[in-house]
């Protein structure tokens, strides 16, 4: 069975996000070993200078090279990455999968990005779109696109 984990930075508050994704992380269960770790964001002035977001986002680095799972395949969501439609994103776990990679780690960094050099560390980086997301509901929407790809590699119904 695939591990699956999906690393995210900034903790989450509000009460429907967290139902959504309580519904999604139980969902993946049956279909992979799914994780979901929060890491802190760091925090910063109102109206930080650009020094003070490098900084930051240095200090997030350090903590998401830890907990990116040794050997996995490694996903950064960003908006600069590829788009994939829900089958192509299918498609590619099971590529990773049947390459011998028996986990794959994907990232939403935080509220001013992820820093280049974890950028540089990835596998491949995805992206939703060209259109800004709240963290938040970003969350959300990676958990249900890796839901649907694993009923896409399933044969279910609930793609359509």
């Amino acid at each position: 069975m695939l591990r699956v984990t999906l690393l995210t930075v900034g903790k989450l508050k509000e009460k429907f996000y967290l139902a959504a994704v309580e519904e999604y992380q139980k969902r993946l269960k049956s279909y992979c070993d799914f994780s979901l770790l929060e890491l802190p964001e760091t925090r910063l002035p109102d109206d930080p200078a650009p020094a003070e977001i490098a900084a930051g986002l240095a200090k997030e680095a350090g903590l998401i090279v830890q907990r990116i799972p040794k050997g996995a395949w490694f996903c950064v969501l960003t908006p600069e990455g590829t788009e994939l439609s829900s089958e192509q994103l299918a498609q590619k776990l099971e590529t990773v999968k049947l390459s011998g990679r028996g986990a794959v780690c994907f990232l939403i960094g935080s509220s001013y990005g992820i820093a280049p050099e974890v950028k540089k560390l990835a596998d491949f980086r995805l992206s939703f779109g060209p259109m800004t997301f709240p963290h938040h509901l970003m969350r959300v929407m990676a958990l249900e696109q890796l839901y649907r790809a694993q009923n896409i590699l399933a044969g279910t119904k609930y793609h359509k």
